[in-house]
């Protein structure tokens, strides 16, 4: 089938999904938090859905993005039309822009490259105070969008602290983003679990961050983003859907998700869980290896899947791209390390960690 016509079936069938989510909204009820557990979930596909439109930009004409997007913005409305019924106000809704259409291909657009960047027009002047923010907004961590909090969490990570490893609770953010920081080791603790909207990693030097605790017994990530980091040790935990990886260099990265995209990286180690041929773009010295046992799941079909059929865009040739290899098993990170460096130890810095991992120094 012709990719254009494939992924045009599948942008119908997903968004008739979610407008049957919409509309089985006003039958759930709100105790238990049953109908906010249904309207983060319609959320996050609508985010998914923005991530495959950017994904499909290569073999789509600008005329069809343009159709995509104006569906996607039908969501978006219905969605807040039909929250705007219940009291009190929820305030997970969407904004309309100044922009009649919007053209998800486009790179300033690019939901995966530039989160947020749906949401960063001026507000009209014709909105309403208090009027409830887009869901892009609501994807970033900055202080003023958190609910009941004054706190900036990338600000309080920066600050000077004896304690050697930081665990920011996160627990009254709607999603993951810790950005321009330098020399931290971070773990999220299960609190975390709570911010359910795709989240994104940026600006990251010499740091370990290991995101799997919130997602190993809770939801998995939605989306997840990694972008401009080097020196790293990242564990991503899980996420459900794509993870996009782009300008990574010299790091180590553990990931389980249903889709990746790596683009401009260079000498990375990547364990991976992945349900689909990972994908690699402009990278070289790419290292892969399946998931360490200490991060595999009883619910995990497979421990391998296709962590070693990785497609290489820019190597169309038969033979084996020179731009990535398998790691060995004598190459591959031991069990004490996942167990015992990788969390962690008292009077051991984040550089230690790093040389304990093979990365190598400054």
């Amino acid at each position: 089938m012709d990719p254009k016509e494939k992924f045009y079936r599948h942008f119908r069938d997903s968004v008739d999904a979610l407008q049957d989510q919409i509309d089985q909204l006003t039958q759930l009820s709100s105790i238990g938090g049953e109908r906010q557990d249904a309207t983060d979930n319609i959320l996050a596909g609508i985010s998914k859905l923005q991530n495959e439109v950017a994904d499909a930009a290569e073999f789509t004409p600008a005329y069809d993005r343009r159709q995509y997007s104006d569906a996607i913005k039908g969501l978006q409305d219905k969605l807040n039309e039909t929250l705007a019924k219940f009291a009190p106000k929820t305030r997970f809704q969407f904004r309309r822009t100044g922009t009649d259409h919007i053209d998800m291909g486009a790179p300033e657009n690019d939901p995966r490259l530039n989160p947020g960047s749906l949401s960063r027009r001026p507000r009209s002047p014709t909105t309403a105070p208090g009027a409830a923010r887009s869901m892009a907004e609501e994807n970033r961590d900055i202080v003023g969008d958190l609910p009941s909090t004054g706190k900036n969490y990338n600000e309080e990570l920066a600050k000077p602290d004896l304690a050697s490893i930081r665990k920011p609770s996160f627990s009254a953010a709607q999603s993951i983003d810790i950005s321009d920081h330098d020399g931290l080791h971070i773990i999220l603790p299960s609190s975390a679990s709570r911010a359910t909207a795709a989240g994104c990693l940026r600006n990251l030097k010499n740091c370990v961050i290991d995101l799997s605790i919130p997602t190993a017994q809770g939801a998995p990530f939605p989306g997840l983003i990694l972008k401009d980091i080097d020196r790293c040790l990242i564990v991503a935990g899980r996420v459900n859907g794509p993870i996009h990886i782009n300008d990574v260099t010299n790091s180590i990265l553990v990931v389980v998700a249903r889709q990746v995209r790596i683009h401009n990286c260079k000498n990375v180690d990547i364990y991976l869980h992945c349900a689909s041929h990972p994908i690699i773009e402009d990278c070289s010295g790419m290292r892969f290896a399946p998931l360490p046992e200490y991060y595999v799941r009883d619910d995990d079909p497979s421990t391998s899947l296709f962590w070693d059929q990785v497609d290489d865009f820019k190597w169309l040739k038969t033979s084996q791209s020179p731009n990535w290899t398998t790691l060995s098993e004598a190459q591959r990170l031991s069990d004490e390390v996942w167990t015992k460096i990788v969390p962690g130890q008292p009077g051991i810095g984040v550089e230690k960690v790093l040389a304990k991992v093979g990365i190598p120094p400054k």
